[in-house]
């Protein structure tokens, strides 16, 4: 009688309209909660749509790169018979073979993608346009490192400076003597990030000169990459073999990602806990062909890189080019690229193609430097250096100083100040590294994280100068280990409220109307979700070694525990919730993807149906906890 008057009462408090409405609301809660988690669902997804308006290989026209261009040698790529794109491997061998030795596969990784290099006239390679084996056809042409200024400095450098700028949150100072003199390090905040994340079990692939990166005849590994974890590297043009520098370019570019740092020896890196995959594609004197860079980009996808710097360049697109970054980025590759030097308003390329992120880059003073290029395909910017300055007063060029062999001469080595968008290229690399190593893998969320947390001098969203802005290391890895917690808070929302209206979940607590019931059920359901459980998951994936593991996201989390806890009733609301928490973190993944899963194949589709099949189990897994 207590409970028909105390409702009797609540009734007439609320009002007849109103309470019909809240029973009403109540009744079709399971259709609201629905019809919410689809419209959460869209929201997130237009949210989270890639915004890359660089030139893809399908807008590139090759009649009109063939016109433009001088006599070149060509590259032939022939159709992919194993995507359905028509022919077989025996027509193309045919065609090839047709030809009478005036065409050879463009490179030793290149046959398998049917790209070979064809000597001939102009005529020869329009001819070949109307082939239906060809896909396309465009020069050979020579990319190379933008024009970059070097400054060497002229005597002993300091052994430090106790005199830092302000700090901004914790930090971690490193103990390289020579780190006082990276400004650029400051300007990103990187101190700041290293006390979250490193780059640990990243692979970045340095797509350059080569890297000092061991000894071998007439080279020496640098000291300041000697506690620097490598792969074995590769060569893609004649010269020094397995990715080693005869040059500087390159080995410099991988110590502003990955110098060995606290190692009380010279400078530090970005994201000093990266592995780096050496790949040489260009010679002693800084050029190579677009099919060697082609084939390098897509040696670094199919073994394991995550990450990929190209500091280097040319004026006209390659479809070839951009085909091989597309292809990268299809298996989860960030590929970042510096966007020229040569002070105009469009960006060169690869660059300003799809899926690469676009670096200009600014001085010591947040200014964009002189030399840099600009333009709509900027995507961020980043510390380039002018060694023609001293804006903050310390005796020194303002260039990004590291460790590199002087100048081609891999048998000596110096701490030398370069400058160029070469240089802010490989620190937005490293920011992508520490992003990556906080669970962010899919490259399109890499580059939104990047750009999200970027700091435009100008206060705008963005510019042709800086793009978003210039990368914030600390902020970067801050977001990506956070950024997608009220996300899940929010779906978990939902899913709770259809659990609890549609799959019987209430009558756990219903039944058993204790503190600790509820209680459980919440607490599980928020360790589930990604308010704490994402950072869980990831933390235990990290720890060991099976980072974007199919088994980590998926309902066997829940599931096992449920099979080794669910004896106790106790903690049957927990489990509830758990299961319920990991549905909405597994959703989440399948609408937002910011994590790649590693051993699926079919890309990041399969990927999704995983994640939205496991989220369903999950989701099913905590009724059936709820009816024990």
């Amino acid at each position: 009688m207590h409970v028909t008057v105390h409702g009797a009462r609540r009734r007439a408090m609320l009002g007849p309209d109103m309470a019909k409405s809240l029973r009403s609301l109540l009744r079709h809660r399971a259709v609201l909660a629905g019809s919410g988690l689809l419209a959460l669902s869209a929201y997130l997804a237009l949210d989270h749509a890639p915004d890359d308006e660089g030139l893809a290989a399908q807008d590139i026209d090759p009649k009109a790169v063939i016109e433009e261009a001088g006599n070149h040698a060509w590259l032939v790529d022939f159709v992919e018979p194993q995507d359905g794109e028509g022919g077989s491997e025996e027509e193309i061998a045919r065609r090839v073979a047709a030809m009478h030795g005036a065409m050879a596969p463009a490179g030793f990784y290149s046959e398998t993608e049917h790209l070979y290099r064809l000597t001939g006239s102009r005529a020869a390679a329009l001819a070949l346009l109307d082939d239906p084996l060809v896909e396309g056809v465009e020069p050979d042409q020579l990319y190379g490192l933008p024009e970059d200024g070097i400054s060497v400095h002229d005597g002993p450098l300091p052994d430090g400076d106790d005199e830092l700028d302000a700090r901004r949150g914790p930090r971690f100072d490193p103990d390289d003597p020579m780190f006082s003199l990276q400004w650029h390090m400051e300007q990103i905040r990187a101190p700041e990030a290293w006390t979250r994340a490193t780059g640990e079990g990243v692979v970045v692939a340095v797509i350059d000169t080569g890297v000092a990166w061991k000894d071998a005849s007439g080279v020496r590994q640098l000291p300041d990459l000697a506690g620097t974890e490598f792969v074995e590297g590769e060569s893609f043009i004649a010269g020094l073999p397995e990715g080693l520098d005869d040059h500087a370019h390159g080995s410099h570019v991988a110590g502003t990602i990955a110098q060995t740092t606290n190692n009380g020896v010279g400078v530090t890196g970005v994201a000093f806990g990266a592995t780096i995959m050496p790949l040489k594609v260009l010679s002693k004197d800084g050029r190579g062909s677009v099919g060697g860079i082609a084939n390098a980009i897509r040696y670094a996808a199919d073994h394991g890189a995550q990450v990929i710097n190209m500091s280097l360049g040319g004026p006209l697109p390659s479809r070839v080019l951009a085909k091989a970054i597309e292809y990268a980025h299809g298996k989860g590759v960030t590929t970042v690229c510096a966007a020229g030097n040569e002070r105009r308003s469009r960006v060169g390329y690869p660059a300003a193609n799809k899926y690469a992120v676009a670096v200009s880059a600014v001085d010591e003073g947040r200014e964009l430097t002189w030399y840099s290029n600009w333009g709509k395909a900027i995507d961020v910017a980043a510390p380039g250096g002018d060694t023609r300055a001293d804006k903050n007063g310390d005796g020194h060029p303002d260039g990004v100083l590291q460790n590199t062999i002087k100048i081609q001469d891999p048998s000596s080595n110096d701490y030398l100040w370069f400058q160029g968008t070469s240089m802010a290229s490989p620190h937005a690399a490293g920011v992508a590294a520490l992003i990556v190593s906080a669970g962010v893998t899919n490259p399109d969320e890499v580059e939104r994280v990047m750009k999200e947390t970027a700091n435009n001098p100008t206060g705008a969203e963005w510019d042709e100068r800086y793009g978003a802005g210039i990368i914030d290391a600390a902020a970067a890895v801050q977001k990506a280990q956070g950024h997608y917690a009220p996300e899940r808070a929010g779906l978990l929302g939902l899913l709770g409220l259809l659990g609890l209206g549609g799959l019987g979940i209430a009558g756990l607590v219903g039944r058993r109307r204790r503190l600790w019931g509820i209680a459980g059920l919440t607490a599980g359901a928020l360790v589930g979700s990604g308010v704490l459980g994402g950072s869980l998951a990831y933390g235990l994936a990290s720890a060991t070694g099976s980072f974007g593991s199919p088994l980590w996201l998926s309902a066997l989390v829940p599931a096992g525990l449920a099979a080794l806890l669910l004896g106790s009733k106790r903690l049957r609301p927990a489990l509830a919730g758990l299961s319920l928490g990991y549905a909405a973190l597994l959703a989440h993944g399948a609408v937002v993807l910011p994590t790649l899963l590693t051993g699926l194949p079919g890309g990041p589709t399969v990927d999704r149906l995983w994640l939205a099949a496991n989220a369903v189990v999950a989701l099913v897994l905590a009724r059936a906890i709820s009816r024990k």
